[in-house]
C-alpha cells in the first residue's frame, strides 16, 4: 500500500505532482529511489517533447575562481519570466554554475558532459522539466583561462539579463593586487554590459559586416542624391564612425565620453607603471 507519507516524501524529493508521484510509486512498489529515477527518466522524455518551444527567458551566471585566473559565463533558458524569477530555478542555475566552475570544460559540448551526480549537465537540465514543466535549455557557455599575468573579471547586470567575462593582461605580478587595476577591470565589464561592443578592434569586425555597412551608407547617400564620386569619398568617414561605435577600444568610455577605452587603458598603464592589455571579452544578452 502506498501511504500519504511516501507520496509526500517523493514530492519533497522531486517537486513532481501528486498524481505523478502516486503513479510511479505504484509502478515501483513503493521504492522511493526507483520512483525518483523513473520520474527523472520521464522528465527527460518530457523535455524532448517540449524542446521545440521557445525558451528565451532565464538567467546568465558567472563564476571566477579566487585567483582570478579562470572564469566561466553561462546562460540557462526557460520559457517564462515567472520561472526565471523563481528561487528554485535560480538555485538550480547556481548549482550548474558551481559544478562547471569546479570543472575544466573548455567549451559548451564539454560543459554538457560535466557530472552533476547521477546525471551530466545536459541530462540534469532535461530532468528538471519534471519539476518546472517548461522547456529548459543550457544555451551558452564560455570559459576563459588567463595567460600569465592575466586577470579574469565578470559582471552580471539586471539580475542575470546581461553577463560579461573579460581577460585583462598585465606584465607585473603585483599589478593584479592594486586597487586601481581592480577598479579598471570592473569598469571595463560595466562598459561592455552597457555599450555592447561588436569586437575588440577593427580586426574583429567580419568583412561581411563591414560590406553590409558600406551598402547601407551607399543606399542612404544615393537616396540623398549624392554623386557617385562623392559617395565613395564619404564612405570611409562613415565607416570610421561605425568603428568608433562598434569597436571596444575605440568606443567612448561609458563613465567619461571624452576618453576612449584605449586612452583609458593607456592612462591606467601609466598610473600603474605597467603595460595593460585587453586580451578578450564576451558579452551574453539573454535570449540573443
Amino acid at each position: 500500500m502506498i501511504t500519504a507519507a511516501t507520496v509526500k516524501e517523493l514530492r519533497d524529493k522531486t517537486n513532481a505532482g501528486m498524481m505523478d508521484c502516486k503513479k510511479v510509486l505504484a509502478e515501483t512498489n513503493g521504492d522511493i529511489e526507483a520512483a525518483v529515477k523513473l520520474l527523472r527518466e520521464r522528465g527527460i522524455a518530457k523535455a524532448a517533447a517540449k524542446a521545440d518551444r521557445a525558451a528565451k527567458e532565464g538567467i546568465i551566471a558567472a563564476r571566477v575562481n579566487p585567483a582570478a585566473n579562470a572564469g566561466i559565463l553561462l546562460e540557462v533558458n526557460c520559457e517564462t519570466d515567472f520561472v526565471s524569477k523563481n528561487e528554485k530555478f535560480q538555485a538550480f542555475v547556481a548549482e550548474i554554475a558551481d559544478a562547471l566552475a569546479g570543472a575544466t570544460a573548455a567549451d559548451h559540448a564539454a560543459a554538457n558532459a560535466v557530472s552533476m551526480g547521477e546525471y551530466d549537465v545536459e541530462n540534469t537540465v532535461k530532468a528538471k522539466v519534471v519539476e518546472v514543466g517548461e522547456n529548459l535549455q543550457f544555451r551558452k557557455y564560455v570559459r576563459f583561462d588567463a595567460a600569465p599575468g592575466g586577470v579574469i573579471g565578470s559582471y552580471i547586470h539586471m539580475g542575470g539579463k546581461v553577463g560579461v567575462l573579460i581577460e585583462v593582461g598585465a606584465t607585473k605580478p603585483e599589478t593584479a593586487g592594486q586597487d586601481a587595476f581592480k577598479e579598471l577591470v570592473k569598469d571595463l565589464t560595466l562598459h561592455i554590459a552597457a555599450c555592447a561592443p561588436k569586437g575588440l578592434s577593427r580586426d574583429d569586425i567580419p568583412e561581411s559586416v563591414i560590406e553590409n555597412e558600406k551598402d547601407i551608407f551607399r543606399a542612404r547617400l544615393t537616396a540623398e542624391s549624392k554623386p557617385e564620386a562623392m559617395i565613395e569619398k564619404i564612405i570611409p568617414g562613415q565607416l570610421n564612425k561605425f568603428f568608433a561605435e562598434s569597436c571596444f577600444l575605440e568606443q567612448p568610455f561609458v563613465k567619461d565620453g571624452d576618453v576612449t577605452v584605449s586612452k583609458l587603458l593607456a592612462a591606467k598603464s601609466a598610473e600603474l607603471g605597467d603595460t595593460l592589455t585587453i586580451a578578450r571579452f564576451v558579452r551574453f544578452g539573454l535570449g540573443e
